[in-house]
This record gives C-alpha cells, structure tokens and sequence, in this order.
C-alpha cells in the first residue's frame, strides 16, 4: 500500500473490473446477485442498445449508449440521487439537523451475511427506536429521522452502518406546537450507545428464540444456545460506536450532504485506479479514516474484489432509505405542513417537477450543437454467458 495513490485511469469502469474477475473465476452466487452483476456488466454496452444521432451543425454521428438504471450502479446512481433530493426538498424545515451513524461491532460480521434481509431490517429498528425514545423522553416531541443504510468500509469488506439524519426538533404529541432543540447539541451519545445495543440484542435474541435466523457452513455451531451467547458476549464486550457529526450549517447544506450518501454503491469508478489483466489484480483508492483520512491504494487479485464488491449486493427489493418519526410516509405531508405553520413558514412549493427531472438536452461531442437529430435506435442484443454464469 502506498500513501500517493496514483491518478485514476480514464475510462476504467466497474463494469470491466467485475467483467475481468468474473471471467478469470466465476464466483457461486444466488441468481438475484447474478441479475445484478449482469445488469452492471451490460450498462452502456452494446448488450443494452443505444440511440444513434447526427449532427445537424456538423453532420457527425453520435451514439448514446443505454444504461442499466440498477441501484448497484455507480454510473447511474448519479441521476436517481438528483430526482431523489428534488422530491426531498418539500421535507425541509428551517431548523437544524444532525448527522449521528449507528455501527455494529464486527463481531456480529459474519451472522449479518447469512441473514441480511433481517439484520438489516433490525439495525433500522434499533437505530431509529433509540433515537424516538429519546426524542420524546428529553423534549417531549416526536423527531424526523431519514436514515441510510451503508454495508462497506473502504477497502470493500463488511462494515454495516446507519446513518441517520435528524431534525433538531420535532412536533408535540397532540401536534399543537414545534419544539426546537438547542443547535449544537442533540443527544449524549454514549447514552444513546448504550440503549442502542440494549435494543438490537434483544431483539436479536428474540429472532434467535422464533428460530427466524440461519446458519450455515461456519456458522452451524451457532445452533446451540450456548455459542450464541457466547457470540453475543463478544458482541457487548465494549461499547457500541454511535457517532454524531457536526450539524449542518441549514436545511440546504442537508440536501447537499444526503447527495453524496443516500445513493452511493461499494465503489465508485473514481476510486478505481489500474486494471492488470496480465496478473489479475485491480488497484483502487481509500482513504484511512484511522490514520487520519490519509489517502492510500490497495492491489486485490480480481476475484477477491468480486467477492468484497457482492458483499454489499442489497437483497431483492430492500429498502435502503427510510424515513421514521413525523417524516414517515404515512401522514407525512400532513405533519410537515403542520411543522411549517408552526415554525411559521410558507407552504412548501411542489417538487420541481417536470422540468428539474428531464435529462438535460443532448449536445454533439464534436461541436457542442444541440442540433441533434435521431436517426437510429439500435435494439439490446444478447451474449453468451461464459462457463459456469449460469449458476443459481
């Protein structure tokens, strides 16, 4: 590992490093993970067709090649994050916000990948919980959470958070006020620790008792009661990391911030820096947060970067984003409505609709015409799955 990691190679996607690994050793994976890694091997290929135009400036051809629109892509996740936030902006109070991120320990690590789904839905709960209770329990109010689900670290293995935006304050039980909570300071965190794990091993230990969880391979030993608790007593042996941020300087700077959170994958092909199909391996950038956020590179063989990257493969159709509190969806406009009355502000503008979420007009590559006239639609076309992609 080096501290000046080179530039990134241009043009390098994650769609040829999986490509390259898959190739090289086709991992076993269920076939939902393998929908996912087909959609991204084929986003802006010829696999998924294109648009062709010409110029009417200068009479050049231009292809646009169709993307793969898969919440796991890097590429596309740009534009899904912009219409998001737009939707968002009618939630905006003019109070301040908090950024706090729950973790579990590693400990918990590898029962987590045998039972996504669950422990997923169970890190929402206990998260989200914790912070209502104490919403009401110091101010009285029921707070706005929206929280997102993160799996990775930097260098691509399981490392499962929740990071949780909080209004700084919230609505009265019976709705007839808005209480603000001081703007620097929310809740004591070793406090919120505390009644956090409290919260999720119970629960955890429930879904233990109703035989919800599995185990399998390495894990089968955590059939016996007593090595799940033993597993559990490793689990509670320090405190559980709950981090609170500084707040944001205003509810625009909230927007700003949830865009480079809520629909970010593993890996971004900005951190991608060299591919060596001779050797098999690939580089990529992470920064070090241990060590200061000192920027530094890692070289993987190609199929253990496969492996790292599905770790973070969401199970099919699981929400990653949620809102909780007043902000959830049942009555939400209604409660926003009312904490803006409150707070004494003008009714929210609707979304910027129609026109904030049209893709931009397209421009020649050449000359930077908009005079772009179609003239093709090239249809997607099929390729042939090397040996052993056909695994379910």
């Amino acid at each position: 590992m080096s501290c000046t990691p080179p530039a990134p190679v241009v043009g390098l996607s994650l769609g040829a490093v999986l490509r390259a690994g898959i190739f090289r050793s086709p991992p076993s994976l269920p076939m939902h993970q393998w929908r996912i890694l087909n959609a991204l091997l084929a986003c802006r290929t010829p696999v998924l067709g294109a648009h062709r135009y010409q110029c009417g400036s200068c009479g050049r051809s231009h292809f646009v090649p169709h993307s793969c629109r898969n919440r796991h892509c890097p590429v596309c996740q740009g534009r899904a994050a912009h219409e998001w936030l737009i939707r968002q902006e009618t939630a905006l109070l003019p109070v301040p916000y908090f950024h706090l991120v729950f973790t579990l320990p590693h400990e918990l690590n590898p029962l987590i990948r045998q039972n996504q789904r669950a422990l997923y839905t169970l890190l929402f709960t206990a998260a989200t919980e914790t912070l209502l209770e104490f919403g009401q329990n110091r101010f009285g109010v029921q707070i706005g959470i929206t929280a997102v689900l993160h799996t990775w670290s930097q260098t691509l293995l399981d490392h499962y958070h929740l990071h949780c935006i909080v209004t700084g304050g919230g609505l009265s039980t019976d709705g007839s006020k808005w209480v603000t909570t001081p703007p620097h300071y929310l809740f004591a965190v070793r406090a919120l620790s505390a009644v956090f794990r409290g919260k999720f091993c119970a629960a955890l230990e429930q879904l233990y008792a109703d035989h919800k969880l599995q185990f399998h391979n390495q894990l089968a030993d955590l059939g016996q009661p007593a090595n799940f608790k033993r597993l559990l007593r490793r689990a509670t042996r320090q405190k559980w990391v709950v981090y609170a941020k500084r707040p944001f300087a205003g509810p625009r700077q909230v927007l700003s911030y949830l865009s480079r959170y809520t629909h970010r994958v593993a890996i971004s092909p900005s951190r991608l820096m060299d591919l060596d199909q001779d050797t098999g391996a690939v580089t990529f950038g992470w920064k070090d947060y241990a060590h200061g956020s000192k920027h530094k590179t890692m070289r993987l063989e190609l199929p253990e970067f496969v492996r790292r990257f599905c770790l973070h493969l969401l199970p099919e159709r699981f929400v990653k984003i949620r809102h909780f509190g007043f902000l959830s969806n049942r009555q939400r406009q209604t409660r926003v409505a009312r904490a803006r009355l409150l707070l004494g502000e003008e009714p929210a503008r609707p979304p910027r609709a129609a026109e904030a979420c049209l893709a931009p007009p397209l421009k020649c590559p050449f000359c930077g015409s908009e005079q772009l006239l179609l003239v093709e639609i090239i249809l997607p076309c099929t390729i042939s799955k090397p040996k052993g992609l056909d695994s379910s």
